[in-house]
């Protein structure tokens, strides 16, 4: 978990004035797409995801875009280590074409899902994810994040019924939790 926390601390933390999706502003951001995106860097990704979540899963992916380099690119790690996963990713608009409006990609009704994501402050992109992996006949079994910048997605994650695991947490890469509320 080291080398993870030393490629987003090198490639994927910025500090400086930010103004978050929230609107709140902040002085250091995550962009983990910067590690995901990375050959090194999705490899320490798939690495520590294979080993933190269940053996029993399907399929693994969650909301465009957020989760969508960590989904795909742990799915073609997972399968070159023998370990097959569908992976998919759900669109924030319903399309007119596809298999279903807002899925792109491979889920199967009753596949036992992992949600990710890059990088979570409250938890909302994820537990979106989830209700739409439920209504489209997907199993979601756990929410999984890159890194945990706010410290309440494990709170959220539970009253959606739902485990959360972050790999690392803003504490881990030296910075506060993000307070959660208003702008």
């Amino acid at each position: 978990m080291e080398l993870l926390r030393r490629h987003l601390l090198k490639h994927s933390i910025r500090t400086g004035e930010f103004v978050l999706k929230s609107g709140r502003r902040s002085s250091w951001f995550c962009d983990a797409k910067q590690t995901a995106c990375r050959a090194d860097g999705i490899v320490l990704v798939a690495d520590a995801v294979l080993e933190a979540m269940p053996e029993d899963i399907d399929a693994i992916g969650g909301l465009a875009a957020g989760a969508d380099p960590v989904a795909f690119g742990v799915a073609a790690i997972a399968a070159e280590r023998g370990r097959p996963l569908r992976a998919f990713s759900i669109r924030k608009e319903a399309k007119d074409h596809g298999v279903q409006g807002r899925l792109a990609g491979a889920l199967c009704s009753g596949d036992r899902v992992l949600i990710v994501e890059d990088t979570v402050t409250r938890g909302s992109s994820p537990l979106e994810a989830a209700r739409v992996v439920r209504a489209l006949g997907g199993e979601p079994r756990m929410i999984l994040a890159v890194v945990d910048r706010g410290g309440t997605c494990a709170a959220a994650a539970a009253g959606a019924g739902l485990e959360f695991r972050a790999l690392l947490t803003a504490p881990d890469l030296g910075f506060p939790y993000e307070p959660a509320g208003e702008p």
